[in-house]
């Protein structure tokens, strides 16, 4: 079965194929960076984390972009309440993003563009928009004229009629049509503002995406993703202006994930259920907050309560147990088993049921994957795996072999999802847990001095090292 993924262009379930053999061009909009991402931002970053993942595991070299937005009203308004520059309040929450993504699981993507470092881009764009007839200039900036593009409305399937009701609660007698939006907007006092040919302001947002895209990725992207929320305008508005600037359609796949809600109520501020990652970190595992948003297949709408993070921390431990328990076994166990079982071999029974299983797992587990990366199937098979490992443990007999490969799948697919299976604590920084792993070498060897130099240097890390029996258990001093 081929990658088949739900593209919102078209309203149906499409067989994937990149433009270009063996590569996809990938951008997801990140976030704007005046504030800590809440948990709503985390479930695209996740998920489309997952999808590059799963894309890379598949054989593809993605290119994957995801840009910061580190100029708008919101950090104009932020930095002068601070009484800071908006650079620095973007370098902060920057630096806020990784900290956080990292935490998560989010690998770091192939480019991550910060608009105010592409305003040449953008300003391309919006001068041959111009000069094609599809903009135009008005005392406070550039303007997108929507009716000069006649497919515009494709993405959200929304009639302009309707659409052109909705801008009209906020008429702007400056533009042409009420669905007109900025492509650049004029300086005002006290605002950050570059030069351009049509005179000092900033970009507009629509535009940020469009020429970090096109810079990164080129004319036409495989696939772009987002939250629901962005479908119209901002999604609408990439595809009109970038359609109209070069000739090429913009993105093949439109992906987009379904909403949050907060004990089945929207999430605001005002209503008081708005919660950081930060804030759900203070409480549950990083790795539990990831499981969580891969618990439902993407589209779907998913509820953020305490019973369903408690679920995923119960959920995450039940894997996070048996790959203890299968690292502790592997190490303790003589070829022969626990118990002076029969060795281990090509034709060994266990050994064969073994491969079969996780065969039969990871078979399981691609189908779901393949099927619009329906990820609550695919850990649907990797809690089958968990089940047959364990019935595995239980036996004395069980050699290092069958167990060795329960774990490697196991490993292979949690890698997939962005889960880890073998003992951990999150956040770990992986030289601190290459540390470890080679001080558990160390100690199967006998090589006490090794060992004791290791812990010793990792105490210097800022880390300590308990040794269970169920191996070792790394914590922060």
């Amino acid at each position: 079965m081929a990658l088949r993924l739900y593209n919102t262009l078209t309203r149906e379930k499409e067989a994937f194929a990149p433009l270009e053999p063996g590569v996809v061009r990938m951008y997801s909009c990140g976030p704007t960076v005046y504030n800590y991402f809440h948990i709503g931002n985390a479930r695209p970053f996740i998920v489309f984390d997952t999808l590059r993942r799963f894309l890379e595991y598949r054989g593809y070299e993605v290119r994957f972009v995801q840009n910061f937005t580190d100029i708008d009203d919101k950090m104009i308004r932020r930095a002068r309440e601070e009484g800071i520059s908006v650079d620095a309040l973007a370098e902060r929450y920057i630096a806020a993003y990784f900290e956080d993504a990292d935490r998560l699981g989010i690998r770091r993507a192939t480019a991550h563009p910060r608009a105010t470092r592409h305003i040449p881009d953008m300003l391309d764009i919006i001068s041959s928009l111009v000069d094609k007839g599809h903009a135009y200039v008005t005392e406070d900036g550039v303007y997108f004229h929507t009716a000069s593009f006649p497919e515009y409305g494709k993405l959200s399937r929304h009639p302009l009629e309707e659409l052109e009701a909705g801008a009209r609660v906020d008429v702007d007698e400056r533009k042409r049509s009420p669905l007109d939006f900025a492509l650049w907007k004029f300086a005002k006092e006290g605002e950050p503002a570059w030069d351009s040919p049509f005179g000092p302001g900033r970009p507009g947002w629509h535009i940020e995406c469009s020429a970090m895209s096109r810079r990164l990725l080129g004319d036409t992207l495989d696939i772009h993703s987002g939250g629901q929320d962005l479908v119209f305008p901002h999604h609408e508005n990439e595809i009109a202006q970038s359609e109209c600037a070069t000739g090429h359609p913009f993105v093949r796949y439109w992906l987009h994930n379904g909403f949050i809600t907060v004990d089945q109520e929207k999430m605001s501020k005002s209503a008081g259920n708005f919660f950081t990652v930060r804030d759900i970190l203070k409480e549950f595992p990083a790795q539990a907050i990831r499981l969580f948003m891969l618990s439902a297949q993407y589209r779907s709408p998913i509820n953020f309560s305490r019973e369903m993070m408690e679920a995923a921390r119960a959920a995450l431990e039940r894997i996070r147990t048996c790959g203890r328990n299968l690292v502790f076994r592997i190490g303790t166990t003589d070829e022969g088993g626990m118990a002076g079982g029969p060795a281990t071999g090509p034709l060994h029974p266990a050994l064969d049921e073994a491969r079969s299983a996780c065969d039969d797992a990871r078979a399981a587990f691609i189908t779901a994957m393949e099927d619009d990366l329906n990820t609550a199937d695919a850990l649907a098979a990797l809690f089958d795996l968990v089940r047959v490992a364990n019935i595995a443990l239980a036996r004395p007999d069980a050699t290092p072999g069958e167990l060795a490969l329960y774990l490697a799948t196991l490993e292979e697919l949690g890698d997939i999802l962005g889960l880890r299976v073998r003992p951990g604590e999150d956040g770990v920084p992986a030289q601190v847990a290459a540390l470890v792993e080679e001080r558990a070498a160390a100690r199967k060897a006998r090589d006490w001095k090794r060992s004791d130099e290791i812990r010793d240097q990792l105490r210097e890390l800022g880390w300590s090292v308990e040794d269970t029996p169920a191996g070792p258990r790394v914590s922060k001093t």
